[in-house]
């Protein structure tokens, strides 16, 4: 499959979300990356359970100067998933539901690495309550009807990932700024989350008006 056509079967699996921008940059990280994972017939839902595996280590391991390989992993794990489906030819929903569920495990697991490097735990509570809102949020509206958001938001997936390997760096160098990252983070996700709401709410009035 070309790379084009790649483009054009992720958006129409994701309600004919736009490819541009840092989507686009993402998309085509990852579709260089799962190509020859796909010649190696890995499985889609194996890079899930991987990318969990890896999760639940970065927090056991969390202490440690190799946890932020660990984090690249999970991350690295759950974001190509989808790309391995595409291209294998088998995306499906029930692959889409073990994605999403493997998703949110995995940042779970990252907020719970987050408290054991000596983040307060209320705050960390409220960052990963923020987010699993927004994912909920976004997911929710999609499955509404054809509506897709097309915003992407300071407290993506990635960035979050990047909050904690911020923190796990500090951590090992013993710079206190544990607290003051789950703070940033804290804010930034409270402000994607406002930002999905919004977009949703936007979309979903206008087709009301519309007597959809």
């Amino acid at each position: 499959m070309k790379r084009e056509e790649f483009f054009t079967r992720w958006s129409e699996l994701h309600g004919g979300a736009y490819v541009t921008g840092v989507v686009k940059g993402w998309l085509a990280i990852s579709y260089a990356i799962s190509r020859p994972l796909v010649r190696l017939k890995v499985s889609p839902n194996l890079l899930s359970f991987i990318g969990v595996i890896a999760a639940i280590f970065t927090y056991s391991e969390a202490n440690r100067n190799y946890c932020i390989v660990l984090l690249g992993i999970s991350l690295v794990s759950d974001g190509i998933d989808g790309s391995v489906a595409i291209l294998s030819g088998k995306a499906s929903k029930r692959g889409a539901m073990i994605d999403a569920l493997s998703d949110r495990i995995g940042e779970t697991f990252w907020a719970l690495a987050f408290y054991k490097l000596g983040a307060p735990a209320w705050l960390i509570a409220i960052a990963w309550v923020l987010a699993f809102t927004q994912e909920y949020c976004r997911a929710r509206i999609a499955g509404l009807g054809d509506y897709r958001i097309d915003v992407v938001t300071i407290a993506e997936r990635p960035v979050r990932a990047s909050f904690l390997a911020v923190a796990i760096l500090a951590y090992d160098i013993k710079v206190s700024a544990i607290t003051t990252l789950a703070v940033v983070w804290t804010v930034q996700q409270a402000i994607a989350l406002v930002t999905v709401m919004r977009s949703g709410y936007t979309r979903l009035s206008a087709t009301d008006r519309l007597g959809d």
